[in-house]
């Protein structure tokens, strides 16, 4: 990772050095933070480390005000799930909570400054049709924009298409698996529900199990393609890492699980990033043995392509290249994603329905991008 990364990293390493970052090396990093949507987590950090108090004041009032909208989505997550158990109440079988939302109802490592813009759960497929009902009789309706997205997410993806509460204006993913139909790793939900861990304060809902937490984390951010919010995603698996591995006999069955789940390879590739990047205590011989480790030259590869990718997220820091890590790490996720065959008409149609974005307006993202 570009050097400009350095203090960044370190700060979310070693909490306690931000008390001697100079006012240059804070211009820069309120802004990386920022980008990379690490800045309440650092907020949070400090605090955590007792070094707050010494930081510079313009420092603390942003971290501050992140701070508060952080804990302002935690109180608007934890009403919605009292609202989504009423919803859900009459579904047999558990309804499990994803990334943020089980992060904030668990009380995870990860949940202190963590920001994030909707709820993910997941249902038996099986039961997707009579949980879809039981939202949209709650209140919730779809949000795919076209009828060409609506079949794209319910004939090939992991979930149906974003649903947005009427009044609430909410937004929330029902997923029935946590990579889509068409992916080239074939997982299913059964084991995830099975080892499910029920949250004692939302008794209708459950949150995976430690091990499944972390395969869910560095799968998705080996299969999104979303590198802007890479270095955040890390520093979330990061934290589940050093919270879980404390159990006796974790490392033996996280690799376990991975294997079985076949879900090894997202794995090693979370493994390594964290432990070069945020020092993440991970032993050699679990990497040595983790299921699907790829070889050499596909290793040296990655390695160079993710390097690049993760300083995506603050344009004034890319490293040289970072453009074109993103785009092959873009069209590796979408080949991860689906076979050519549906891949490319897929393609071609998005390129040809999309418009051209406005001079103040993001181009919108389109289904295969949206998480």
């Amino acid at each position: 990772m570009t050097p400009l990364w350095t203090a960044l990293l370190l700060s979310l390493r070693e909490p306690a050095s931000m008390a001697s970052h100079d006012e240059a090396t804070w211009d820069l990093l309120l802004r990386q933070a920022l980008s990379a949507g690490l800045l309440a987590r650092l907020g949070a950090l400090a605090g955590q480390a007792g070094v707050e108090p010494a930081l510079p004041p313009p420092v603390r009032r942003q971290m501050r005000a992140l701070l508060a909208v952080a804990e302002q989505q935690r109180r608007a997550v934890r009403w919605e799930l009292v609202m989504l158990s009423r919803d859900l109440a009459a579904l047999p079988g558990p309804v499990l909570l994803l990334k943020g939302a089980a992060y904030v109802a668990g009380d995870l490592p990860p949940a202190p400054g963590r920001l994030f813009s909707d709820i993910d759960i997941l249902v038996a497929r099986e039961q997707l049709d009579e949980a879809e009902a039981a939202l949209m009789l709650g209140g919730w309706a779809s949000d795919a924009g076209t009828a060409y997205d609506e079949r794209y997410y319910r004939q090939w993806m992991h979930e149906l298409p974003p649903m947005v509460h009427l009044r609430r204006q909410t937004n929330l993913d029902l997923h029935h698996n946590i990579l889509p139909l068409t992916a080239r790793i074939k997982t299913h939900s059964a084991p995830l529900l099975a080892a499910a861990q029920p949250v004692a304060e939302f008794p209708r809902f459950s949150v995976p199990s430690p091990a499944d937490q972390i395969l869910h984390s560095a799968t998705h951010l080996m299969h999104e393609g979303e590198w802007g919010h890479g270095l955040r995603d890390l520093v979330d698996l990061d934290s589940l890492l050093r919270s879980h591995a404390v159990q006796p006999g974790f490392w033996e069955g996280l690799l376990a699980r991975a294997e079985a789940l076949s879900l090894g390879r997202p794995l090693f590739y979370g493994l390594s990033l964290c432990r070069h990047y945020l020092h993440t205590p991970v032993p050699d011989d679990v990497l040595q043995r983790c299921p699907s480790r790829p070889g050499p030259l596909l290793r040296r590869l990655m390695s160079g392509l993710l390097r690049r990718a993760l300083t995506s997220a603050h344009r004034g820091s890319t490293a040289p290249g970072t453009r074109l890590a993103e785009f092959a790490l873009y069209v590796r996720s979408h080949y991860l994603r689906m076979p050519l065959h549906l891949l490319l008409p897929h393609l071609i149609v998005k390129a040809v329905s999309r418009p051209a974005p406005s001079s103040t307006e993001r181009e919108d993202a389109g289904p295969v991008e949206q998480r």
